[in-house]
């Protein structure tokens, strides 16, 4: 006759242990999830908050002083709709060790500005939607002036030039 007495203890501690090995494993996962939620979500503060900015007219005193000789159409309050706010994967980046994200936005306003003012309002927007990010991480110590990049514990945040629809 064989003796099955150890065979449920076994039993147990084998399914036990597959369990934490899937739990341990969907951390991981969870984790880097839970990262792009986090920034996602500051970046559309930042958006908010650049256009708010913008649309008013309040900016820093360098670029006052820049738009009001060269770009005077920005120190008047205007309108911005964010049409869209992503982000695209593109991989490894091996230069920081860490997967790289690009952030672009989708942004319309009205046909009165050339080119170049959009570049500004654009440049204000990411800016801010990068120093959101940042400030969100707690990572604004390792990033420069304009916040680019941006890390965080898992990634690297950059922005492309927002576009204008």
């Amino acid at each position: 006759m064989i003796d099955n007495k150890g065979q449920v203890s076994a039993e147990f501690l084998f399914v036990f242990g597959v369990l934490i090995l899937i739990v341990m494993m969907s951390i991981v996962f969870i984790a880097g999830q839970n990262e792009l939620n986090i920034a996602m979500s500051a970046a559309r503060n930042g958006v908010n908050e650049g256009f708010a900015t913008s649309a008013g007219a309040m900016y820093p005193d360098d670029a006052f002083l820049e738009y009001s000789t060269s770009k005077k159409r920005l120190l008047m309050p205007y309108s911005v709709d964010i049409v869209n706010i992503s982000y695209t994967d593109l991989g490894y980046d091996v230069n920081y060790d860490k997967k790289w994200i690009q952030f672009e936005v989708c942004a319309k306003t009205s046909s009165r500005f050339d080119s170049d003012d959009l570049v500004s309002i654009g440049d204000r927007i990411n800016y801010n939607l990068r120093k959101s990010i940042a400030i969100s991480f707690n990572s604004t110590e390792s990033a420069n002036n304009l916040y680019n990049p941006v890390f965080s514990q898992h990634y690297v945040y950059t922005t492309a030039n927002v576009k204008w629809v």
